[in-house]
């Protein structure tokens, strides 16, 4: 976890934007954002960590969506308690994707390096 007053979180950017404030963009739309201030960030570490893990945080919440939706299909069958179980399920992706996502930002603003469990693994392997 990098301290807002690391040089790495504070320094020169080839983004224009501070690096607190281009690594919580990173996360505004996901992948595209991501990739965006990934390869646009040629120097700062802590904006192309943050790049890094926008994509990797997007990626798995969109595969987890894929297979929440086939795992519904099949639970619809089942006569409204399967119904039920995948709404439930949706809905309790949506909270946690809303939440990690304002959490993430608020992180990055704040110049920290928090990792995403799984995701952030794959974050720091980007960056090498």
């Amino acid at each position: 976890m990098t301290n807002p007053g690391d040089s790495t979180a504070s320094g020169a950017t080839t983004t224009g934007f501070p690096a607190n404030v281009a690594g919580a963009l990173a996360y505004v739309l996901g992948p595209i954002t991501g990739i965006l201030f990934y390869i646009l960030e040629k120097d700062n570490r802590f904006i192309r960590f943050h790049a890094a893990q926008s994509i990797a945080v997007s990626v798995l919440m969109i595969i987890l969506s894929i297979v929440l939706g086939i795992l519904g299909s099949v639970l619809a069958f089942i006569p409204l308690i399967g119904w039920g179980i995948a709404m439930l399920l949706s809905f309790g992706l949506s909270i946690v994707s809303l939440v990690l996502w304002l959490f993430l930002m608020w992180q990055a603003y704040k110049g920290l390096e928090w990792e995403a469990p799984i995701a952030g693994t794959f974050a720091r392997r980007m960056l090498l």
